[in-house]
């Protein structure tokens, strides 16, 4: 019996081998397959921007697995990539038109800003740029503001509603869980740990955020005059009802007597409108010749930027956390060892660190502080560029510039430090179970988070977060050349808009990447001819690689219900608030995170459930 078993566990183990070994020439074989395709080809047409899933400084990397398992991921266009797109669109005899597809759309301010500034170049040359949508929200509204010809759906409306909104507070579950938030921190602004100590909102974080807020509106109403001057602004704003009532009831005949929008039209009319600016397509769907974005990047832009250049540019985008992360996640491992890595390339005279990060790990922001630092012991100037939110962390790795440049929407300071640990005494009371041990020392079996931590632990952990705190404060006042009680009168946490920034002394300089490429180049006395540059990226993992190649989902025009398009989903909120909450008491114990910054627009949202010790202790205790 024991041969026969074991020539079975031998027949076993050889078909495992062989299925295994099968699975990897099949995916092997599709991805040289894949890549293999001929480089794609423009011919003339309307550079057609389906925008439905966003744009972010740095898309997350997709899995080829989750994609052939039935996973759904939208996919998210970089920054860089749609910028260089208008700008080679601006001067292509072949591009007729530009078009963007705006249902669904959402993007920071900072990222709007940068392509509404490529779009009015693109009209400075003379070409058209239409825009369409369902429904117009805030974000929508203001890239679509610079466009020439704004087109609603008839059953369409323009919702604008400006910066604002509520925060879920957990107290109250924590209490009926029987969970204790034990929380460290510094700074009277560091609202991070409140959701976990308080119902509402405390006096000193309703002052921050509403002179954020208000900062914000200020710049996108700005923008959004400065665009289109035409449209009834205020009107919209202060009293929509009355408009809609004005036009009996009709949402889109009501935006489009403020002058909101230029046309109503079924997407059918828009489609013909754009056949007439490009040329018709019977063999195509949409009946115009389209120029898809991703094909015109391909073909376009990727080819440029692979030539490099003597700047070099590195992305800090999504959390920051320790050791190495795949792309839209600020791993401080894999961030630092790209810089380290282009050091070591002769050709590199500059360096410009793009920050959209809201931070984390206080850890992994040093050691890619320490790396930026590297850069410049050998002479070579630092420039950091920020992009949505450089908050926290992240304004903790902006420090080692000698150059810093912001948007007036950008998001910054957040200079503090918390701490927070999850201690279950009364989670297991409720359960009815009992913790009890012994100790060698009052540090044994500490932080305890059975029975609470002892005060002893409780006191360690406060200095060291006072400790980071300070160091913090002298990291910024080396930089910004100010005291370290200077810096603390701006820091404690509070966060800045990039204007109330620089009027503080945070920031040097208003601008974006190309404001920040050109100071560096200037830091490092480049002649104006030799200013390209090199993106310092580690590699993505050959099953992103996989998944880009198979993705096909630019031709999707769905439309979406005016209404249901212009809120969040209800379940995406809830599970984005788990997330937030496990993210915060599962990651580092100290940590430099600005949570009143909003989400993370890098990492894409998937519906699924929530996991960890939070989602177990919910389903024990329900």
């Amino acid at each position: 019996m024991r041969v026969l078993k074991a020539i079975w566990n031998l027949l076993v183990g050889i078909k495992d081998a062989l299925v295994l070994l099968f699975m990897i020439l099949f995916f092997a074989g599709l991805y040289a397959l894949l890549s293999a395709r001929p480089a794609p080809t423009v011919a003339e047409g309307v550079l057609h921007l389906n925008l439905r899933a966003g744009v972010v400084e740095q898309p997350a990397e997709q899995d080829a697995f989750a994609l052939a398992g039935g996973g759904s991921v939208p996919t998210q266009h970089a920054l860089r990539d749609v910028r260089a797109a208008l700008l080679k669109a601006r001067d292509d005899e072949r591009v007729k038109a530009v078009a963007l597809d705006l249902d669904g759309f959402s993007a920071g301010q900072t990222v709007i800003a940068d392509l509404g500034e490529a779009l009015d170049a693109v009209k400075r040359s003379g070409k058209p740029v239409l825009a369409y949508a369902t429904g117009y929200s805030d974000d929508g509204y203001q890239l679509a503001a610079h466009a020439g010809e704004i087109w609603l759906n008839p059953m369409g409306v323009v919702q604008l509603s400006g910066p604002g909104g509520n925060n879920l507070y957990f107290a109250g579950l924590l209490e009926k869980l029987g969970v204790t938030a034990n929380v460290y921190r510094v700074g009277t602004y560091k609202s991070a740990v409140e959701p976990f100590t308080r119902s509402d909102m405390s006096p000193e974080a309703r002052q921050n955020a509403q002179g954020l807020a208000s900062s914000l509106f200020e710049t996108w109403r700005d923008d959004v005059v400065k665009a289109r001057p035409q449209a009834n602004i205020n009107a919209a704003l202060t009293n929509p009802a009355a408009l809609v009532r004005s036009a009996r009831g009709d949402f889109a005949a009501a935006a489009q007597a403020a002058r909101l929008v230029d046309k109503v039209g079924e997407r059918q009319a828009f489609q013909a409108r754009l056949a007439e600016l490009g040329g018709a397509d019977d063999r195509s769907p949409a009946g115009f010749k389209r120029i898809r974005l991703d094909r015109y990047i391909a073909a376009e832009v990727r080819p440029a930027m692979k030539e490099g250049g003597p700047i070099g540019v590195v992305t800090v985008a999504g959390n920051i956390v320790d050791g190495r992360a795949p792309l839209g996640t600020a791993g401080g491992d894999s961030i630092a060892e790209s810089i380290e890595k282009g050091l070591r390339d002769e050709r590199i005279k500059a360096l410009v660190v793009r920050i959209d990060s809201p931070g984390g790990s206080a850890l992994a922001s040093e050691r890619i502080r320490q790396a930026l630092l590297a850069a410049r012991k050998k002479n070579i100037p630092v420039v950091a560029s920020m992009g949505n939110v450089a908050a926290s962390g992240g304004y903790w790795v902006a420090t080692a510039a000698n150059h810093i440049v912001a948007e007036p929407s950008t998001i910054t300071g957040s200079i503090g430090v918390f701490g927070i640990l999850p201690s279950f005494q009364g989670s297991l009371q409720k359960l009815g179970i009992a913790a009890d041990g012994v100790k060698t020392t009052p540090l044994s079996g500490e932080p305890d988070l059975l029975n609470g931590p002892s005060p002893q632990a409780s006191e360690l952990i406060q200095l060291g977060v006072e400790s980071i705190y300070g160091k913090f404060l002298g990291i910024v006042a080396e930089a910004r050349r100010k005291t370290p009680q200077q810096v603390d009168a701006i820091g404690q946490g509070r966060v800045w808009s990039g204007g109330q920034a620089r009027q503080v002394g945070l920031v040097d300089q208003f601008g974006g990447m190309e404001e920040a490429i050109a100071k560096a180049a200037e830091l490092a006395k480049l002649d104006q001819d030799n200013r390209g540059v090199t993106y310092l990226e580690r590699k993505k993992s050959w099953r992103s690689e996989l998944a880009g190649l198979l993705r096909d989902d630019e031709d999707s025009a769905e439309e979406d219900d005016p209404f249901a398009s212009l809120r969040a989903r209800p379940d995406m909120l809830a599970l984005a608030a788990l997330r937030e909450v496990e993210l915060l008491v599962s990651g580092p114990t100290i940590q430099a995170r600005c949570l009143a910054c909003g989400p993370v627009e890098s990492a894409p949202v998937v519906a699924a459930p929530p996991s960890g010790w939070f989602a177990r202790l919910l389903t024990l205790l329900s």
